[in-house]
C-alpha cells in the first residue's frame, strides 16, 4: 500500500521530477533574493548550495522540489517511520544523514552549511543557543519553517497562518530562492487539486465528525491547535478539530478538556519509542476516557508523524483520513 501511495504522490507531482535537476534561475546576474519569512523580510545574497535541514517534513520539502543536490545533510531521529517507500527515497539515499538527534552548531559547521532550514521546536531552540540569530553571528543564514513561526500570543506559541497556507508559503519561497518557481507552483497546484477532490466528498454540516489529535503523553496529552498541520488535515478530510480554538500549533491540553469535547474520532500520531499500538491501548484503557465517543466505539485511526507535520505528505494524509471519516456515523 505504501508503494502505491508513494507512486501516486510522485505522479501527482511530476513537475517536481521527484529529484529532478534544478531549473536555471532567470535572474542569474542578480543572485540576491528577498523573501518574507515569519513576517519579516529576509535577504539571501546568493543561492544556497549546502543546505542543512532538520527533521523529516522539512527535509522532504527540499526533496519534493528536487533540491537534494543543494543539500549538505539533514538531522533526523530514526523513529519517524519507513523512509524506503516514500517518493523521495533517492533523496534520502543521496544526502548525508548528519545526526540522528538534532542539529547543532558543530554539525552545521562541519557540514560547511550555507543555509539552515529548520523551525522553532523543529531544530531551532533557545536552550543550547541554536537560533537563527546565533547562526547569523557565524555567517550562516537561516530559513524558518512557517508552521513554527512564533506568533507572540505567549512566549512559545507558534503559527501565524492556516497550516496549508504555511506549506504553500514555504514551497513558494523555496521555489523563488532556488530558482524553481515553476516546479513549486506545479507542486502546489497538484496538492490543491487533490485536496479539493477529498473536500468534495467530505461530510458536511452536522455530519462532520469531531476529531482529537493525540500525539503523546499520559498525564497531559500533546495535541494540535489550529496552526499545526493536523488542523487542516482534519478539516479538509471532513472533520472538526476539537482543539480549533487554541491559537497555537503543537501544544498541550488536559484530559478533562478531551472528555468535555467528546470527540467522535481520535487520530494517533505514530512515532517515537511509544508506538501507535501502545498509544491505542493506553487510550482504550484510560478510565477517564471510557465514555468518550471515540473510545467507546473504538474509532481510533493512525497517521505517521511525517503526515502530520508540515510536509509534502499532507495531501495524501488528508485523502486517507477523509476516506476513514466518511465511514463514521
Amino acid at each position: 500500500m505504501r508503494k502505491l501511495l508513494a507512486a501516486a504522490v510522485c505522479l501527482a507531482a511530476t513537475a517536481t521530477g521527484c529529484g529532478a535537476t534544478v531549473e536555471s534561475s532567470p535572474d542569474a546576474a542578480s543572485p540576491a533574493v528577498t523573501l518574507t519569512n515569519c513576517g519579516r523580510e529576509v535577504t539571501y545574497d546568493k543561492v544556497p548550495e549546502r543546505v542543512v535541514t532538520n527533521d523529516v517534513g522539512i527535509t522532504e520539502l527540499m526533496f519534493a522540489l528536487g533540491l537534494e543536490d543543494r543539500m549538505a545533510g539533514f538531522a533526523m531521529p530514526d523513529d519517524k517511520g519507513d523512509l524506503g517507500a516514500v517518493p523521495w527515497k533517492d533523496g534520502y539515499d543521496k544526502v548525508k544523514w548528519l545526526s540522528k538527534d538534532q542539529l547543532t552548531k558543530e554539525n552545521v559547521l562541519e557540514a560547511d552549511a550555507d543555509l539552515v532550514f529548520a523551525g522553532w521546536n523543529y531544530g531551532f531552540r533557545e536552550d543550547g543557543g541554536f537560533t537563527p540569530d546565533a547562526l547569523k553571528k557565524l555567517g550562516i543564514p537561516s530559513y524558518v519553517l512557517t508552521e513554527s513561526c512564533r506568533n507572540g500570543r505567549t512566549e512559545s506559541a507558534r503559527g501565524i497562518m492556516p497550516p496549508l497556507d504555511a506549506l504553500y508559503a514555504d514551497l513558494t519561497n523555496l521555489g523563488k530562492l532556488f530558482g524553481v518557481e515553476k516546479r513549486a507552483a506545479a507542486l502546489i497546484d497538484g496538492f490543491k487539486k487533490r485536496i479539493a477532490e477529498v473536500r468534495a466528498k467530505a461530510p458536511r454540516g452536522a455530519d462532520r465528525p469531531s476529531v482529537f489529535l493525540y500525539d503523546s503523553g499520559q498525564d497531559t496529552p500533546f495535541t494540535s491547535g489550529r496552526y499545526a498541520a493536523p488542523e487542516q488535515i482534519i478539516t479538509e478530510a471532513g472533520g472538526v478539530n476539537v482543539m480549533h480554538d487554541v491559537a497555537d500549533s503543537w501544544t498541550t491540553t488536559g484530559w478533562e478538556t478531551v472528555v468535555e469535547r467528546d470527540p467522535d474520532v481520535i487520530v494517533i500520531c505514530d512515532y517515537g519509542d511509544v508506538g501507535a499500538e501502545q498509544k491505542k491501548k493506553f487510550l482504550l484503557s484510560y478510565a477517564p476516557l471510557r465514555d468518550v465517543s471515540a473510545v467507546k466505539h473504538r474509532r481510533i485511526v493512525t497517521l505517521d508523524y511525517a503526515d502530520l507535520v508540515e510536509s509534502p505528505r499532507n495531501p495524501s494524509a488528508i485523502a486517507r483520513l477523509g476516506a476513514y471519516l466518511r465511514t463514521v456515523r
